[in-house]
Order: C-alpha cells, then structure tokens, then sequence
C-alpha cells in the first residue's frame, strides 16, 4: 500500500491495517540493526532505507508485506524461500500475515547488497 500521506516510517506502519504490523516492525527492526548508518524514510509513498543510495524497501498490501533489494536479485535464496512457502520475485520475499519473517535469509541478503 502506498500511502502518500506518511511523512515516516513510523506513521506508515501505524496507517497499516493492525494484523501487517508485527511484520513491518520487524522488517524494520532486522534492517536498522544489520546495517549501520542506515537512512530511513519515505519514498514513493513505503518505506525505503539507503546505504550509499537506494538498499531496500519493504510494503503493505492487501494480503502480504513484500520486502524488495533494489539491486540484488534473489537468484538462489528464491528457491530456498519458495521451498519454505514464501512467494519470490526477481529481488521480491512476499510474506504473509500467517509466516514468520525469514530473518536469517533476510539479514544474509542485506549484507550482500550492502557489498554491491
């Protein structure tokens, strides 16, 4: 969900519908304690973080949160996730209110596009 109105991430998570927050605090959570100096805020209306330019981001929809790398692709952690439920996309992890965030595959995926 974009939500033009959020001046922060704070803000946006509280507009999020109350059963996608756990999974937004804690996307937020595993993003600001792997990566030092992380700079947080809004941009095209979700949540992005940058490390030297645009790391990741992460969104509500309807019955998902997706996390995205702007410049990583997935490749083998896809199929990793897919085995474990997740839906992939090329640099996408769509998570479910119903699934635990993949924290350790996400953390690893953080360092790696942090190298790039």
């Amino acid at each position: 969900m974009r939500n033009y109105k959020a001046k922060d991430v704070d803000s946006y998570i509280a507009s999020s519908a109350k059963e996608d927050r756990p999974h937004l605090k804690e996307l937020r959570k595993i993003i600001t304690s792997t990566i030092s100096n992380v700079e947080e805020g809004i941009s095209w209306g979700v949540p992005f973080y940058k490390y030297h330019g645009f790391l990741v981001g992460f969104a509500v929809f309807k019955k998902h949160v997706s996390f995205g790398l702007c410049f990583a692709l997935l490749r083998a952690d896809r199929k990793i996730l897919e085995e474990r439920g997740y839906t992939t996309g090329k640099k996408t992890i769509q998570i479910k209110c119903d699934q635990k965030v993949p924290t350790t595959k996400i953390k690893q995926m953080l360092k790696a596009q942090v190298k790039l």
